[in-house]
């Protein structure tokens, strides 16, 4: 005679067997922590967001579709006859003008000069906004005396100094260097001296209770507590050193990206302005991604 098992002898339930009776459903395998679904809940053999934007390659590409875009439509928009040629010349053309200027010698000049009189802007102009944001961060005194000044200069346009510095420094590279430094000193000014009045107590504290004090403690604690700060501001610098020079290089220029375009514009060449639109453009942002390969390694060091 066989007998029926006892579930509370045996220590199995009734419902246990059922659930081990009852197949895995397709939305049971997909769960969290499934063995058919990846580390973050999304299927192992799937794409997502966070790991395409992971890639550099995807990224340099998803970059590239709306200059991508920008590029076909104005091709299309062209050969279509919307504007005319005087207007907006086709992308060919504009290649054209640059390969005549590389031909002649002068692309390379332009870029050149334009290049030397951003970065020797931009790295004086990024010392002194570093040396006095840091002076009005750290001291009160410092921020009453020189805050409501340089507030007041920055909001001065980039055009209002070229009659002075003419006056001042005469035509030649330190007038214009000295503007591209105006424009260069307010990011970073700003952003230091906001960053460091935000600076963990507790850790100057500590670091004083070591013997810091002074630059020494400058340099070792605070400003390497603000690191990602400090190049957000020295990248904002860049991008508007970039801005401040075309205006520099109408002071009597003869040379520059800022004299191509103002040159293009006066003697109708549409496209080598649009030439000098492009390069700016394309040298702007090489220049801010080698800056930004200096912040990750800088943070990674300091931060």
């Amino acid at each position: 005679m066989t007998h029926l098992e006892d579930p509370y002898l045996t220590g199995n339930s009734v419902a246990d067997g059922r659930a081990a009776a009852v197949p895995a459903t397709p939305a049971d395998a997909a769960r969290p922590g499934s063995p058919e679904s990846g580390p973050s809940g999304s299927p192992a053999n799937g794409w997502s967001p966070a790991g395409i934007l992971a890639n550099g390659w995807a990224r340099l590409l998803l970059g590239l579709i709306i200059p991508a875009a920008v590029l076909t439509a104005w091709q299309l928009s062209t050969a279509a006859g919307i504007f005319s040629v005087v207007q907006l010349p086709p992308p060919g053309m504009v290649l054209e003008a640059g390969v005549d200027l590389l031909q002649r010698g002068q692309l390379g000049q332009h870029i050149a000069i334009s290049t030397q009189r951003v970065l020797l802007g931009f790295a004086a102009g990024a010392a002194l906004g570093l040396v006095f944001g840091s002076l009005v961060g750290l001291s009160k005194f410092a921020d009453a005396l020189l805050a409501p000044t340089v507030g007041a200069l920055r909001a001065v346009p980039s055009l209002a100094w070229v009659p002075l510095l003419i006056l001042w420094m005469k035509i030649g590279e330190d007038s214009k260097i000295t503007l591209i430094l105006i424009g260069a000193f307010f990011p970073v000014f700003t952003t230091v001296s906001l960053a460091l009045r935000h600076v963990d107590r507790n850790l100057v504290e500590a670091a004083r209770a070591f013997g810091l004090k002074g630059v020494k403690l400058l340099t070792t604690v605070q400003l390497p507590a603000v690191v990602p700060a400090v190049f957000s501001g020295l990248r904002l610098a860049l991008a508007q050193a970039w801005l401040f020079l075309v205006a520099a290089e109408l002071i009597a220029s003869s040379m520059g990206l800022g004299f191509l375009l103002t040159d293009s514009q006066n003697n109708g060449r549409t496209d080598r302005l649009l030439l000098a639109i492009v390069l700016l453009a394309v040298i702007g942002k090489i220049t801010d991604a080698l800056l930004g390969l200096a912040e990750k390694w800088a943070v990674k060091r300091w931060a």
